[in-house]
């Protein structure tokens, strides 16, 4: 590779020390400007390092990222951003991105916690229509990256089907067990869809003069794994990806970790609180598949009902990571400093936020990492390309349900602080049709168009408040 080329085209070695400076220079400002969510996360990360004249990554290496992601327990985005840097630089590199990508809003989150410490119990009127207008615009950006999405995702009328499916199902329940099912199911109905339609073809009786009725059948089925069979990746991803033995090592470790609090929180009677946290960190990030939205019912359990953090300051962070940059599992370091909270600037609050960032996080980057030194071996078979297929289109329909899930709770008021329908108020549903035709139409920036949602949200409350 030339040293001054960042193009996929070619898989030569190139020095550490220049791929450190390739990752600074293209992550350091996402941490700072990547708002909207995990969904609106997966659209910046495909223009930054898929499109333009020096991408990262292929289109193809895109997607199975980005199911591998979804299939795994743990941050989506963050997952996905940390494997397309792995593939491109390295472990370590993507290391140094996930720190520059994570700590912006981790540190913001912290402080928030020491102020929510002084505050009283409500908060004043506009803050309440500034949150309101940042949830209506980022479900605006949240569409509109669901439906980017899902055009890449649909390329026939099964696929089109499972993503129907796979968000009208994700509407109806949700559990922790409940995604990663339907994930599965995706890809175990496109393998038997195709796996059946290669039995027709090779059952017929004449199979050198098919009849056009019968090819027309097949085509839609097939046209999309053949082409994306014979598809041949420029980038290398095991180029700099763990060894086989220490992937596999660091992922069994991960589950053997897993397993073992489990059974210190169930026959422990009165753990310290620090190891009680973690522990109750580590299961969530362990447990969560589908990204932030998912997290956020079982962290509620692991510290409301413990008495450790207000009803009230969960839900003041809650509405506060929606507007912040950056993955939401940084909620975690907020709730871990409250947790753990003495006194404003106490060592205790600070380890709380530590406890919180790394047990939610290391459990899905272990094993993203762990997963990636094996995929090179099993990429380009056809069984795992029709499983992907599937797996694509059922993780692009749970993003719709992201939509209506926060559209349902987008709306924050003085006495509804758990946060209720945006469609209680015309205003929101204007701000989230802007944010999306804005982007959509007019090219702007979504971090902009979400900036103008909780502008337009403080206006509404001059006028109407």
């Amino acid at each position: 590779m030339v040293e001054g080329s960042e193009a996929v085209v070619g898989n030569s070695y190139v020095p550490l020390r220049t791929r450190l400076y390739r990752v600074f220079t293209r992550v350091f400002d996402l941490g700072f400007t990547a708002f909207g969510g995990p969904p609106v996360h997966i659209q910046i990360f495909h223009r930054r390092f898929v499109e333009g004249n020096a991408p990262w990554i292929d289109e193809r290496t895109f997607q199975e990222l980005f199911v591998i992601t979804q299939a795994l327990p743990g941050p989506g985005s963050t997952k996905l951003l940390f494997n397309i840097v792995q593939v491109y630089a390295g472990v370590l590199p993507a290391i140094v991105a996930f720190t520059l990508w994570s700590l912006p809003g981790a540190a913001v989150m912290y402080g928030l916690s020491l102020a929510v410490q002084r505050i009283g119990t409500t908060l004043p009127g506009p803050v309440y229509a500034l949150l309101s207008g940042l949830n209506a615009a980022t479900v605006g950006g949240i569409a509109l990256s669901a439906t980017q999405l899902a055009r890449k995702a649909i390329s026939d009328r099964l696929t089109r089907s499972i993503v129907l499916l796979g968000a009208c199902a994700g509407l109806i329940y949700n559990a922790l067990w409940y995604y990663p099912v339907l994930i599965v199911s995706g890809g175990l109905m496109t393998l038997i869809w195709d796996l059946r339609k290669s039995v027709r073809r090779q059952s017929r009786p004449d199979a050198n003069t098919p009849s056009p009725h019968n090819e027309q059948n097949d085509a839609a089925s097939s046209e999309v794994l053949e082409r994306t069979e014979a598809q041949n990746s420029s980038v290398d991803t095991s180029r700099y990806s763990l060894s086989i033995p220490a992937g596999m090592l660091i992922s069994i470790l991960v589950i053997i970790a897993f397993l073992v609090l489990i059974i210190l929180r169930g026959t422990l009677n009165a753990p310290p609180k620090v190891f009680a946290l973690f522990t109750n960190m580590y299961i969530a990030g362990t447990l969560i598949f589908g990204g932030g939205p998912v997290v956020i019912p079982l962290l509620r359990e692991y510290v409301v009902e413990p008495g450790w953090v207000s009803p009230r300051d969960f839900l003041l962070g809650l509405a506060i990571i929606q507007a912040l940059p950056g993955p939401n599992f940084n909620f975690a370091v907020y709730l871990g400093s409250l947790a753990l909270a003495g006194h404003v600037l106490s060592a205790r609050s600070l380890l709380g936020a530590l406890m919180g960032f790394i047990g939610i996080f290391t459990p899905g980057i272990v094993l993203s990492a762990g997963i990636q030194s094996v995929w090179h071996l099993i990429r380009d078979r056809r069984v795992v390309i029709s499983l992907l297929r599937g797996m694509n289109a059922a993780a692009v329909g749970l993003v719709f349900t992201a939509v209506y899930r926060l559209w349902e709770v987008g709306y924050l008021t003085p006495d509804d602080s758990a946060g209720i329908s945006l469609a209680k108020e015309p205003w929101w549903l204007a701000i989230t049709a802007t944010a999306y035709t804005s982007v959509e139409w007019f090219d702007v920036p979504i971090p902009l168009a979400i900036v103008g949602g909780g502008a337009a949200g403080l206006l509404w409350w001059d006028v109407v408040k």
